[in-house]
């Protein structure tokens, strides 16, 4: 089997004209290492039988709402050079059934990635990751979406096959066993449980990236308080506080805490948690606008893409699926970004943080 897809590489005008952007926009963004923090597009596989990541799917709902936003051969049209490919946890599950239903959906992915070894290759590391892209291949991060797959205790960690795992996101969007999301508001003062510390520490001594999206505010500062300071943290998909209230957003704080440690802070592309009161709509522009508010409390080199494609998320108006990402270069370069701005959010920060964590 092929992937069908068109290769832009090929003629850069024709994909600028298709998005309706300038040739510089295509070019900067061609010449770029395009790194998602946080795609969820696998999933689907689990929920609809015969849902196939091999073949191309299109948006049909309004605001690309829920899925289809992302299949393997749109990654390749999308020219990524990485894409972050998260197993999601299905939290009615019990507890002891959950580690090796994940190590299961760990493997049916990289399976169907080895498929196309001209096309996707998986990186455990920073040297992986570099050979996959000498090789022209997609580089494939195998992830977790939430903790509670491995909560039934700190051991479950050594269940991951091949050290396959290079970050999971420490809780999901209900409680568990390790601690609670900012989801719900009445378990706001509920912190990191101590077998969640220990889980957090097991993470990091397996030199696992600790993923803070989701998790509540105290217990975001608790697994910051026991993780090495000299390992960098990251909040994959997010969006800011102060640009968009949301229980779901991060605040200045909390920001400054992920830059101290060496992180970077992926922005997610929810319309619900980019403009107060738009569940499906809403400028592109706003991706940018809480980018610009990390880089204006913490610098250029702690901000990342963290789309949370396939998650049940809607994207902004005029943006359809990831082949579309060369318009958040046009948008950039109209804010009079530089090309090593761009380049730093585009891919580059995260690597920074791949290298420091799993070399």
């Amino acid at each position: 089997m092929e992937l069908e897809y068109t290769d832009y590489r090929k003629d850069p005008a024709a994909w600028a004209k298709l998005l309706g952007i300038s040739r510089e926009a295509v070019d900067l963004y061609l010449s770029s290492e395009v790194i998602d923090l946080h795609t969820c597009s696998f999933m689907w596989e689990r929920i609809f039988p015969g849902y196939d990541m091999r073949k191309r799917h299109r948006a049909f709902l309004p605001g690309s709402f829920a899925f289809n936003q992302v299949d393997l051969p749109r990654a390749r049209e999308a020219q990524m050079a990485a894409v972050s490919w998260d197993v999601t946890t299905n939290p009615f599950r019990f507890s002891s059934s959950r580690p090796p239903t994940a190590v299961q959906n760990i493997r049916k992915i990289v399976e169907t990635l080895k498929q196309f070894p001209d096309e996707f290759r998986v990186a455990r590391t920073y040297s992986e990751y570099r050979a996959a892209r000498a090789a022209g291949c997609t580089a494939s991060l195998i992830s977790i979406q939430g903790g509670l797959a491995l909560d039934h205790s700190p051991d479950s960690l050594d269940l991951i096959p091949d050290d396959l795992v290079h970050r999971i996101t420490v809780v999901h969007l209900t409680e568990s066993r390790l601690g609670a999301p900012n989801s719900q508001p009445q378990k706001a003062k509920k912190g990191l449980t101590p077998l969640g510390r220990d889980f957090v520490r097991k993470m990091q001594s397996k030199r696992i990236l600790v993923d803070l999206a989701h998790i509540n505010r105290q217990g975001f500062f608790d697994a910051l308080e026991v993780c090495d300071p000299s390992i960098p943290a990251v909040v994959t998909h997010t969006g800011i506080q102060a640009v968009c209230p949301s229980w779901r957003n991060i605040d200045d704080e909390q920001i400054k805490a992920i830059a101290d440690c060496g992180g970077t802070i992926g922005i997610i592309y929810h319309p619900y948690y980019l403009a107060k009161g738009n569940y499906l709509y809403c400028p592109l522009g706003r991706v940018i606008d809480h980018m610009e508010h990390v880089i204006k409390v913490a610098g250029e080199d702690f901000v990342s893409l963290g789309s949370d494609y396939d998650g049940l998320i809607a994207l902004p108006t005029d943006f359809h699926d990831i082949t579309h990402q060369p318009k958040l270069v046009q948008l950039m370069l109209e804010r009079g970004w530089s090309g090593g701005r761009i380049r730093k959010i585009l891919g580059e920060n995260f690597l920074r943080v791949l290298k420091a964590v799993r070399p």
